[in-house]
C-alpha cells in the first residue's frame, strides 16, 4: 500500500466509510483524482484526492460550494474534509453531465442551455463587490497575460523556436484591448463553466435541476466570460442558432447593454480560446495527454472567427500570421 493510499484509508476510516466500496471517475485535466465510494445500502458519495504536493488544495473547492449553495446554487455538500492531506468527501451529484445527455440526444440542447444561461443570470445578479466570498479580480493585464500560452507553449511548441519580442508586443497590445472593451460590475466568474461541469439534476427544480462541479478557480469578472465558456466549447460543437439565441436570452434576463456586451463576449472569447491552445498545447508536451490536441482544431475556429469581430481588428492583423494553423502537421510536432 502507497503511501497516499494509507493516508486516504485513514481518512476513511475516521470518517466512518472505511467499508464503504470505491470506483474510479473520469476526472479534469488537473492532478486530482475522483472516486466514487458506495455504501451497501446504496448510498455514495464523492471523494477528491488533491495531493498537496502537486500543489493542488481543497480549500477553495469548499469555501465556494459553501458559497454557491448559499445563492441556492446546487454544488456539492461538503461531507468531510482533510485539507492538510489534501481529501474531500462530498454529495454525489450523479452521472447525467449536460455532455453526455447531449451526445445522446442533441434535441435537448435548447432546454438545457437556456436552463444553464438562466443560472448565470442568477449568480450574476450578485454584483462582486456584494459576493459573501473573496475572490481574486480577472483584470485585463492578467487576462493578457493567461491568453500569452498560445505563443509560448502553442506557437513556439509548433515552430521550435520563439520570438523574444512577440509576447511583450501581444501582451501590451491585447491588454489595451481588453481595458477598453472589458467595462462594468464584475461578477462571480466559474471560469470552467461548460457541459462536462454541468450535471442534469431532474429530480430537483427550477435552477437547482443543475449540479454545478470544478469551481474551485473562481474569480470575479465581467458577466461574459462564463457565458463564452459554455456557448464557444473546446469539447462540442455549438450550433450558431444556439449561440445566439442564449447570448439574447441572457441579456433578456440581466438587462445588460446589448452593444457593449456582445463585444465584450467577442474579446473575451478570443481570450479564453487563445489561452485553451495554449493550455491544450502544454498538456501534450509536458504532462503527456496528447488526447487534448484532438479538441485543437475547434478551439482554433472559436479564434479565427473571434478575430472577425472590429475590436480585435489590430490584433488580429499580425497574430494570425505569427501562429501556426491547427494543421494535423502542425498538431503532430506538439505530439512529438
Amino acid at each position: 500500500m502507497t503511501n497516499r493510499e494509507t493516508q486516504i484509508s485513514g481518512f476513511l476510516q475516521r470518517t466512518g466509510r472505511g467499508d464503504w466500496s470505491r470506483t474510479a471517475v473520469a476526472g479534469d485535466a488537473s492532478a486530482r483524482r475522483y472516486e466514487r465510494l458506495t455504501n451497501s445500502d446504496g448510498r455514495s458519495l464523492i471523494l477528491m484526492d488533491a495531493p498537496p504536493e502537486t500543489g493542488e488544495t481543497i480549500r477553495p473547492f469548499v469555501r465556494i460550494a459553501n458559497f454557491l449553495r448559499s445563492q441556492d446554487v446546487s454544488a456539492p455538500i461538503i461531507v468531510a474534509e482533510d485539507p492538510d492531506q489534501g481529501l474531500l468527501l462530498t454529495e454525489d451529484l450523479g452521472d447525467q453531465r449536460f455532455y453526455e445527455i447531449l451526445k445522446a440526444d442533441p434535441g435537448q440542447e435548447d432546454a438545457l442551455y437556456a436552463l444553464a444561461t438562466d443560472l448565470l443570470v442568477h449568480l450574476h445578479k450578485t454584483p462582486a463587490s456584494n459576493l459573501t466570498v473573496a475572490l481574486e479580480p480577472l483584470g485585463p493585464r492578467l487576462m493578457a497575460e493567461m491568453s500569452s500560452l498560445v505563443i509560448t507553449c502553442y506557437r513556439d511548441g509548433i515552430l521550435g523556436t520563439s520570438n523574444s519580442g512577440l509576447l511583450p508586443r501581444f501582451e501590451n497590445q491585447f491588454e489595451d484591448i481588453l481595458r477598453q472593451t472589458i467595462k462594468g460590475e464584475a461578477v462571480f466568474v466559474h471560469r470552467d463553466f461548460h457541459v462536462q461541469n454541468l450535471m442534469y439534476l431532474p429530480e430537483r427544480e427550477g435552477l437547482a435541476q443543475i449540479g454545478v462541479i470544478d469551481f474551485q478557480d473562481a474569480r470575479t469578472g465581467h458577466p461574459a466570460y462564463d457565458l463564452v465558456s459554455l456557448l464557444q466549447d473546446a469539447r462540442r460543437d455549438v450550433p450558431a442558432a444556439i449561440e445566439a439565441r442564449m447570448i439574447d436570452r441572457y441579456l433578456q434576463g440581466s438587462g445588460l447593454d446589448a452593444s457593449g456586451f456582445r463585444t465584450a463576449y467577442a474579446v473575451i472569447g478570443v481570450q479564453r480560446n487563445l489561452r485553451i491552445l495554449g493550455i491544450f498545447a502544454r498538456l501534450a508536451q509536458e504532462r503527456g495527454k496528447p488526447q487534448y490536441l484532438d479538441l485543437v482544431p475547434r478551439v482554433w475556429a472559436h479564434v479565427v472567427r473571434g478575430l472577425e469581430h472590429p475590436a480585435l481588428a489590430q490584433l488580429a492583423e499580425w497574430l494570425l500570421k505569427e501562429l501556426p494553423a491547427s494543421t494535423p502537421e502542425n498538431l503532430a510536432k506538439l505530439r512529438r
